[in-house]
C-alpha cells in the first residue's frame, strides 16, 4: 500500500526508547489506499507455518549410499530445535533402487542412550496404517499423531524394516550415534542393541505443530554446517547452537541443518550439489521462511578443477532468485578462511576474496548478511582461523568457533520474512528506487533497489508529536544520522537518541520527507539517488521526497 494524505499517528508515545529496540513496530495506518503490492518478481509473502500448520523442527539432507538393512530395528536419535503439541514424520526412499517397506514406526521421548521413555511413546501410522511401502524416488509423510515434543529435546524414532532394504537413502555425517536393533522391537523402552551408526538412515525429517512457530530456516551448506569436528552426540553444530539462541531469545523458529559434508554449490559428489538440491532440501521444507547459505563454495574452491569466483557468483545468484519466486529471505554467509589447508591455493583464495565482497555489496540481492569470515578469521592473518577457532585442519571450526558463527547470526533477522511482512518501503522521487540498508546493513542506507526484500523494510516507530524511528529489517538495527548528521545515514544503533530520531513531514503531493532532529536538515537522496542518504538540505525538492510503501 501506498500512503496518501492521512493524518501522522502519534497514539503510542512510548514511557522508554529502550523498548523501541525490544522489539516494538506501528502496523500500517488505517484509512491507506491499496495498491498493487510490491515484492521480489514471483515471490508470495511466507506463512508462520507450512498450509497444513505444521513447521519442521529437525531434519537432515539425503544422500545415497547407505547400508542395507533387513528385519531390523532402526532406533534414531534427533535433536528437535522447537516444541509442539503434535508431530509427523518424513521417510525418504528418494535414492532408493526399489520400493520400501517401514513397519511399526514409533516416536518417544530419549531418556539416555537407546532407551526411552515408555510412557511418551505414541505408535505413528501413514493413511490410517502402520505399515507404509515407499516407492524408488519417493517419500512418505506420516499422520499426526498427537505427541508432546519439548524443544531443544532429544525424540527417538523407531521404525522396523522387515525385507532387505538395499542400500538405503541416508545421511552420512550424523555426529548422532543411532542404535540398530535385530528383530521387531520398536515400541521397546530398551533394546538389545547389535550395533551403532553415525548416519541417519530413511528418517530426514520431523514437524511439529505449533501455533506460536514464526517459520523455519533453512542452514544450507557443508561439512562446517553438517558439524564435522563437533563431538559426538554433543548437538553443538553451528545450526544448534543458533536453535539455542533463538529460544533463548524467545523466538520460536525451527531450525532446519540441510548440510552435507564435502557439498558443493555447482556439482554434484558428495550429494547432490546446492543448485540441484534446493527445491527438495529448501523449498520443500515445512514452514520454511528463511534460508541460510553457508560453506558450499569452499569445497568448490578447493577441488581440482575449481571454478571461478565469477562462476561461483553466478551460481548463488541463481539460488537468491529461486528463494525470493518461493517468498523466502535469502541470508547470504560469507565464506570462512581455510588457508593451510589441503585444498588451499592463491587462485582459490582470491576468489574467496571475492565472493565475499560480492555478498558483503549494497547489489548481491542478499536479505541479510552472516559474516563468518569476520566471526572466525584471525585478524592478525585474515585468511587464517583464528587459532582458538581452529579445528586443527586449518578448514573446519572446532566448537568455539562454530559458536561464534552461530553468534555472527542476527535474531532479528528472523522478525520478519521477505516482502508481505511488517513494515514500510521507501521509494525515492529522485530515481524512483528503493531505499536498501545493503550488505546486512553495515553499509549506508542508499536508493537503489528496483524491488522489495528484507534489506528495503524498516519498522516505523512512532515516538508521538510527528516524530519516528527507523529500523531495518536487514539487521534490526535502528537508522542514525550518523556523526549529527555529518555522515550519510546507516542502521547500526540499538537505542533511540536525536541522531535516530526524524519528523515525518507529508507533502502536497502525497509524498513524505524525513527531517533529522539531530541538525534539523532534510534527509536526501544524495546525487540522484547515486549516492546515500544523507540529512544536509535545507529544502525540500525530489530527491528530498519519497513514498511510503507498505507491501
Amino acid at each position: 500500500m501506498e500512503r496518501h494524505a492521512r493524518p501522522l499517528r502519534g497514539v503510542a508515545v512510548l514511557a522508554s526508547v529502550a523498548a523501541l529496540a525490544a522489539g516494538l513496530f506501528l502496523a500500517a495506518p488505517p484509512g491507506a489506499t491499496a495498491v498493487t503490492p510490491v515484492a521480489p518478481a514471483g515471490a508470495h509473502a511466507p506463512e508462520a507455518a507450512a498450509a497444513d500448520g505444521f513447521t519442521g523442527t529437525w531434519s537432515v539432507s539425503p544422500q545415497s549410499g547407505g547400508p542395507s538393512y533387513n528385519q531390523q530395528t532402526l532406533r534414531q536419535i534427533v535433536r528437535t530445535s522447537i516444541g509442539g503439541s503434535a508431530a509427523r514424520l518424513r521417510i525418504s526412499n528418494v535414492f532408493g533402487s526399489g520400493p520400501l517397506t517401514v513397519a511399526d514406526v514409533h516416536m518417544a521421548q530419549r531418556t539416555a542412550g537407546s532407551s526411552v521413555n515408555v510412557g511418551t511413546d505414541r505408535a505413528v501410522t501413514f493413511g490410517g496404517q502402520g505399515i507404509v511401502t515407499v516407492p524408488a524416488g519417493g517419500s512418505a509423510v506420516s499422520d499426526s499423531v498427537a505427541f508432546a515434543v519439548p524443544a531443544l529435546s532429544d525424540v527417538a524414532v523407531s521404525f522396523y524394516l522387515p525385507q532387505s532394504t538395499g542400500s538405503a537413502t541416508y545421511h552420512q555425517q550424523g555426529t548422532q550415534t543411532n542404535y540398530v536393533a535385530n528383530g521387531d522391537v520398536s515400541a521397546s523402552g530398551s533394546i538389545n542393541v547389535a550395533s551403532t551408526s553415525g548416519s541417519y538412515a530413511f528418517l530426514t525429517n520431523v514437524d511439529v505443530q505449533n501455533p506460536a512457530a514464526k517459520g523455519a530456516v533453512v542452514t544450507l551448506g557443508a561439512s562446517i554446517t553438517d558439524g564435522v569436528a563437533s563431538s559426538q552426540d554433543s548437538n553443538r553444530r553451528w545450526p544448534n547452537d543458533l536453535a539455542r539462541r533463538l529460544a533463548d531469545s524467545g523466538r520460536a523458529v525451527g531450525v532446519l541443518n540441510q548440510g552435507i559434508s564435502g557439498n558443493k554449490l555447482l556439482s554434484d559428489g558428495a550429494g547432490q550439489s546446492a543448485l540441484n538440491r534446493f527445491d527438495r532440501d529448501v523449498v520443500g521444507q515445512p514452514g520454511v521462511r528463511w534460508v541460510i547459505f553457508s560453506d558450499d563454495p569452499i569445497n568448490d574452491l578447493g577441488a581440482g578443477n575449481r571454478p571461478s569466483g565469477a562462476q561461483l557468483i553466478s551460481g548463488l545468484q541463481q539460488l537468491i532468485s529461486r528463494a525470493h519466486q518461493a517468498g523466502i529471505s535469502f541470508l547470504c554467509s560469507t565464506l570462512t578462511p581455510f588457508q593451510g589447508s589441503g585444498g588451499w591455493s592463491q587462485a582459490g583464495e582470491d576468489a574467496r576474496a571475492q565472493i565475499n565482497a560480492f555478498v558483503r555489496g549494497a547489489s548481491s540481492g542478499c536479505d541479510g548478511v552472516i559474516d563468518q569470515d569476520t566471526a572466525t578469521h584471525d585478524p592478525a592473518n585474515p585468511t587464517r582461523y583464528l587459532p582458538a577457532y581452529d579445528a586443527g585442519d586449518h578448514l573446519h571450526p572446532n566448537e568455539a568457533g562454530l559458536q561464534a558463527i552461530a553468534g555472527a547470526v542476527n535474531p532479528a533477522f528472523f522478525d520478519n520474512g521477505p516482502a508481505g511482512g511488517n513494515g514500510i518501503a521507501l521509494r525515492s522521487h529522485a530515481n524512483s528506487k528503493f531505499v536498501t540498508a545493503p550488505s546486512g546493513g553495515a553499509s549506508s542506507l542508499i536508493a537503489s533497489a528496483g524491488t522489495v526484500g528484507m534489506s528495503e523494510l524498516f519498522d516505523e516507530l512512532d515516538l508521538g508529536g510527528g516524530r519516528i524511528a527507523l529500523r531495518a529489517h536487514a539487521n534490526g538495527m535502528l537508522v542514525t544520522a550518523e556523526n549529527a548528521g555529518a555522515s550519510p545515514l546507516v542502521a547500526n544503533r540499538t537505542a533511540v537518541g536525536s541522531w535516530e530520531t526524524f519528523q515525518l513531514l507529508q507533502n502536497a503531493d502525497h509524498s513524505f520527507s524525513l527531517k533529522a532532529s539531530v541538525n534539523d536538515k532534510y534527509v536526501t537522496a544524495e546525487g540522484a539517488g547515486a549516492q546515500p542518504l544523507i540529512a544536509n538540505r535545507d529544502a525540500i525538492g525530489p530527491w528530498e521526497e519519497f513514498d511510503l510503501v507498505t507491501p
